[in-house]
């Protein structure tokens, strides 16, 4: 099959850690990097084996011979270099989330409408190994219906912030969910085809200051309800700025016939209950259903996807990404679904502002 010559942004930092996988895709080769930092770029592009380096990103676009772009920037550039991408036919991949506000999302869904390009978001907490199997049982109806989950990221991130500076004001620097994708995504796929119409959220107040002696603008947790069309109901709570042992991403599901829970702390299990699997009311092990649910590419291909990081959701997002663009499969996070997991976290910014209100979230398959 034809190579397909992709350019990496953001190449010095998040970027970087894309070179396996594309090395294993058989297809992606990695032809260019792009990124600010002029003193390290050169050794980005060695390191990615890449023929070519740039310090502006629309300069890569115009002059580079790639058919693909992944985007591993900060947030807030994450919708216009897709869209400027989308707009010369470049696929892309683009990290999460999507946009950082409702008109970036109705620019960058009018351009992936335009485009003959592929666009994809790269939610790789999808992919996570207890995220599929579960996404597999319920897909087999042992859930019966889907009516309830939580799902939570909780990472602190105050000495991040100091490094990575662009957190300060997108992650840290705006009230509500600013970073939900990892914690909504999985559920969402869980609960296919439903969506969320509306959403509220709160926060636990401010009791943290930065190295300046300011207060985050962010609530130290914050706590989104949603609303499912079918009517069933999903709790994300997010919490960057809390002093506590480190849990990053916890799920619940819960179902008429099925429940389960990840594990919280270091020795916990993921637990799972479903009625035609377990005696009376007792809890099993997840990975005692591995061989059963477990999507047979995980079973043959975990070894390589490990090596790539989040679980081995790097590696797997690119993989389908590479099959969405080269028509084998239909791509599983592109446009709309994209819009699925970022825009509730956009609505609540402007709910908790308006002390937890009720507000729509707009559906993108209705944008013209």
């Amino acid at each position: 099959m034809k190579t397909i010559n992709v350019g990496i942004a953001g190449s010095c930092g998040r970027g970087s850690s894309f070179r396996i996988a594309c090395e294993a895709s058989g297809i992606l080769k990695i032809h260019a990097v792009c990124d600010i930092n002029e003193e390290k770029l050169e050794e980005s592009r060695v390191m990615l084996g890449a023929k070519e380096k740039y310090l502006d990103y629309y300069e890569m676009l115009e002059k580079s011979d790639i058919q693909a772009v992944i985007i591993g920037t900060p947030m807030n550039f994450h919708a216009p270099q897709a869209i400027a991408a989308l707009k010369k036919g470049i696929h892309v991949l683009s990290e999460v989330p999507a946009a950082v506000s409702i008109g970036e999302c109705k620019e960058l869904v009018h351009a992936a409408r335009q485009s003959k390009a592929v666009y994809m978001m790269a939610e790789n907490y999808t992919y996570i190994k207890t995220n599929v199997i579960v996404r597999e049982i319920v897909k087999r109806g042992l859930f019966g219906i889907p009516y309830y989950a939580e799902g939570e990221y909780i990472h602190q991130l105050k000495q991040l912030n100091e490094i990575t500076k662009w957190r300060r004001k997108w992650q840290t620097g705006i009230n509500g969910i600013t970073y939900g994708t990892h914690s909504l995504g999985p559920i969402l796929q869980w609960m296919d085809p439903d969506r969320v119409i509306s959403v509220c959220c709160a926060g636990s107040g401010h009791h943290y200051k930065d190295p300046r002696g300011n207060f985050y603008e962010n609530e130290d947790t914050c706590v989104m309800l949603c609303k499912m069309k079918s009517g069933g109901l999903i709790k994300i709570r997010v919490d960057m700025l809390s002093d506590r042992p480190h849990a990053m991403t916890n799920y619940q599901l819960q179902g008429t016939d099925g429940c389960y829970e990840s594990a919280r702390a270091p020795g916990e299990r993921n637990r799972i209950w479903l009625r035609s699997k377990c005696r009376d009311m007792t809890w099993m092990d997840i990975e005692q259903l591995e061989d059963e649910f477990l999507p047979q590419q995980w079973k043959t291909q975990a070894e390589i996807a490990m090596k790539t990081g989040h679980g081995g959701g790097d590696y797997f997002e690119v993989i389908d990404f590479v099959n969405a663009i080269t028509g084998k499969k239909e791509c599983p996070i592109g446009i709309d679904q994209a819009m699925d997991m970022t825009l509730p976290g956009l609505v609540s910014q402007q709910s908790i502002i308006q002390n937890g209100a009720w507000l729509e979230v707009p559906d993108s398959r209705q944008w013209k």
